[in-house]
């Protein structure tokens, strides 16, 4: 995409898209009255050359910006506490939220609290616990995604990991969405073809699990479908050509239309993933890649219209559920995703817990079937074992 054909758009909120729009970061800090932004991000990009060149870009725009990277893949309360501790010592006005899930939940979480007087778990997604919040004390948000999964970008929460519970928590407030995102596929090149994968699955899945969905939500159904068009024309050539900068910007896209679109809901597979990541410490996107095809036969019965209606639209041969099951595995098996959870060192001993945490995830509420926890420890168990 060259500069000409840039565009901007604000739904759900501001999204500046094209290569080379990362240059714009120090005129959009500007905007947002940040004179002194803190980057948060995970330590794996700190150490790479597209953080430090970030950064100089700032500085040399007048900008005091620092650092702040101790932040796990499953990021955890102590994580956002730290954050939060290094915002107010550096005495910094805003976050500038770079890298995958990982950091845009950590910097969206650690802007939230800058400004709190109660403890992060007082704003779980219950009830209306997002009412506490003192908004006038959050602090302004830039996202700048360096994967093409999560969404986070455009979500308005936080998953962020309770390590004493083992549980992961959803942290809401609608202004938690950052006002500002800018989707630059040049800063995605580098991902390694793992890890495009199991974040390029995780933005089908949410696609998938929106479209899925029983809750009223048209438009979310249409920006579903074609977020599963990109990431089907997309995603293969992503990984094998890692350089390719227009299936980058269309994973990011497909990216962030998948978070769009499940303001309509998720499912069983975000349900049994939250809590499988939680104990087991696994890659969220690749934790719902291997479970995507268990959990769609699991709920057949009540999608198998909704889905064979999908599969004409992807225009795949003889459009049927099968048709669309059979998609789902020759695309998991053409990125590299393995075929059972055993491959992610995951096995049946803490199923019934699994369960019992899955059946109270808020992703099971929206679940076209409502699974007891036996059922979703069972059908975990399939994951498991490979049981299709």
């Amino acid at each position: 995409m060259s500069q000409s054909d840039w565009v901007s758009w604000n739904y759900p909120t501001a999204v500046k898209v094209g290569t080379g729009r990362l240059r714009e970061l120090p005129q959009h800090c500007h905007a947002m009255a940040m004179k002194a932004p803190l980057i948060v991000t995970d330590p794996g990009l700190a150490a790479l050359p597209v953080i430090g060149d970030a950064r100089q870009m700032l500085v040399d725009a007048g900008l005091r910006a620092e650092l702040f990277s101790k932040i796990k893949g499953n990021p955890t309360g102590r994580n956002v506490e730290d954050g939060v501790a290094a915002f107010k010592a550096g005495r910094h006005d805003g976050v500038i939220a770079f890298g995958g899930g990982s950091a845009l939940d950590a910097g969206k979480a650690i802007a939230l609290m800058v400004g709190q007087q109660r403890p992060l778990w007082d704003f779980e997604d219950v009830g209306d616990n997002w009412t506490r919040v003192n908004v006038a004390g959050m602090a302004p948000v830039i996202a700048v995604p360096t994967t093409a999964g999560t969404g986070s970008e455009v979500g308005r929460v936080s998953v962020i990991t309770d390590e004493a519970a083992q549980l992961k928590r959803l942290i809401f407030h609608p202004k938690v969405m950052p006002p500002l995102v800018i989707l630059d596929p040049e800063v995605t090149a580098g991902l390694p073809a793992k890890l495009t994968a199991a974040t390029g699955m995780d933005a089908l899945s949410h696609s998938l699990e929106a479209y899925c969905s029983p809750f009223f939500h048209p438009m979310a159904v249409g920006v579903a479908v074609e977020g599963m068009h990109l990431v089907k024309q997309w995603l293969p050539i992503a990984v094998r050509e890692g350089g390719n900068l227009p299936a980058r910007l269309h994973m990011l896209v497909a990216s962030t239309m998948g978070a769009t679109a499940f303001q309509r809901g998720l499912g069983a597979m975000h349900a049994l993933a939250h809590p499988l990541g939680a104990v087991y410490d696994a890659h969220h996107g690749m934790l719902n890649a291997v479970l995507m095809p268990y959990v769609l036969k699991a709920n057949e019965s009540v999608i198998a219209e909704r889905i064979t209606a999908l599969a004409r639209y992807l225009d795949l041969p003889t459009p049927s559920f099968t048709s669309f099951l059979d998609f789902i595995l020759q695309l998991r098996e053409e990125v590299g995703i393995p075929h059972t959870l055993t491959a992610l060192g995951i096995d049946e001993a803490q199923l019934e817990r699994i369960g019992k945490m899955a059946v109270a995830d808020p992703s099971a509420g929206t679940n076209p079937i409502p699974f007891t926890a036996a059922q979703y420890a069972e059908l975990c168990r399939h994951a498991v074992v490979g049981l299709l």
